[in-house]
């Protein structure tokens, strides 16, 4: 068995997003669906969607709806559709665990922690994930 310390050390997945073209309607579609509560939709300004948490069991789904068709997000919708974005793990210390993916050799999306809907995020590229992106939260850290 190996004990080496893993690079990125996730408590667990915070949430799991979906890109959709209407927020409002696919929240009501999970309300009267599965039962899951009733949720904020909120402008993320600098990321150009409107965005959704909404709690299931431990965990959260996000939905993202694009606003602008400038954004990563509005390409992937406008190329794959409505579909899975992104899976989210809880880290701690989100700046010192960026730190050391970076110096392993992981390609990062951002370099440092900006506020994201669910805390202080940042995103590693899907190349260095087997073509999966994955988003990093520290919900410790206090938003500015």
């Amino acid at each position: 068995m190996d004990n080496t310390a893993p690079v990125c050390r996730a408590k667990h997945i915070n949430h799991v997003a979906i890109v959709v073209k209407d927020a409002a309607e696919t929240l009501r579609f999970y309300q009267e669906t599965f039962g899951v509560s009733q949720a904020e939709i909120e402008e993320i300004a600098d990321q150009g969607v409107l965005a959704s948490l909404v709690a299931i069991g431990g965990t959260n789904l996000e939905l993202i709806q694009p606003v602008r068709t400038d954004t990563g997000v509005a390409r992937f919708l406008e190329s794959r559709g409505e579909a899975l974005h992104h899976v989210c793990f809880e880290v701690e210390n989100l700046q010192g665990t960026l730190d050391s993916l970076k110096s392993s050799g992981t390609r990062l999306i951002d370099d440092s922690p900006r506020e994201g809907l669910a805390g202080m995020i940042a995103f590693i590229h899907p190349r260095s994930t087997r073509g999966v992106l994955v988003e990093l939260v520290d919900k410790d850290t206090v938003k500015s």
